[in-house]
């Protein structure tokens, strides 16, 4: 049973992507425990939108401290009492830091990642969901939070080229690649129940599920 095998789950992607949805979905049908970000509460987040350059700083820095804060209540309790899902992974915020900050900000946020980042445990599985820009843009119109509706396509896009680097180099737990282009396990329960097979028969650290109607 995949509760058995995999007992903390990352579900990762862009925004729009449909990573926390997922998350939920997951969660419900193994009764686990989600973790998920929350950026609702980060104050500057429509104003970065709005004007980058200016907001980039502090709204990554709430962010890091917000994740540092779950994570850390997280291993304060009995990690593997339940299986947990999450839609955040700690490391993927350096790399929102480096493609949103300047030289002398990444400077400093460096710095303060290095000392306040805690130890954390190694994910068993990640699921990295992956649409085109074009996808990804339509996913957020669709869903039309407030605050997100300043985000551009090309930003959407150097995003989506970050977390292709990002998890080109990522080998910490095994990874499944998900292409949603033609998948959509959120609004339809046999895509749901494909994907599920798909991880229940992983073998390897790092597999690919790329299904086309």
């Amino acid at each position: 049973m995949l509760a058995n095998k995999y007992r903390h789950i990352v579900i990762e992607g862009p925004i729009g992507v449909g990573k926390t949805s997922l998350a939920r979905l997951i969660a419900q049908r193994f009764t686990a425990e989600l973790l998920l970000e929350k950026p609702d509460e980060n104050p500057f987040l429509d104003k970065f939108y709005r004007e980058p350059a200016r907001y980039a700083l502090p709204t990554q820095l709430f962010f890091l401290f917000q994740r540092i804060g779950q994570l850390r209540d997280l291993t304060q309790r009995d990690f593997f009492e339940n299986m947990v899902v999450s839609d955040f992974l700690l490391e993927k915020d350096r790399m929102f830091a480096a493609l949103t900050l300047d030289e002398e900000e990444l400077k400093l946020y460096n710095q303060i990642y290095q000392h306040q980042s805690p130890q954390t445990s190694v994910p068993d599985l990640v699921i990295y969901l992956q649409a085109s820009p074009q996808a990804l843009i339509e996913r957020v119109q669709k869903r039309a939070i407030p605050y997100e509706m300043n985000i551009t396509e090309a930003y959407l896009s150097q995003l989506s080229d970050a977390y292709s680097r990002f998890f080109y180099h990522y080998d910490d737990a095994p990874l499944l690649i998900v292409n949603t282009e033609h998948l959509n396990p959120v609004d339809h329960p046999e895509d749901f129940d494909l994907l599920l097979n798909q991880i229940e028969t992983m073998k390897g650290r790092r597999e690919f599920f790329n299904w086309s109607e």
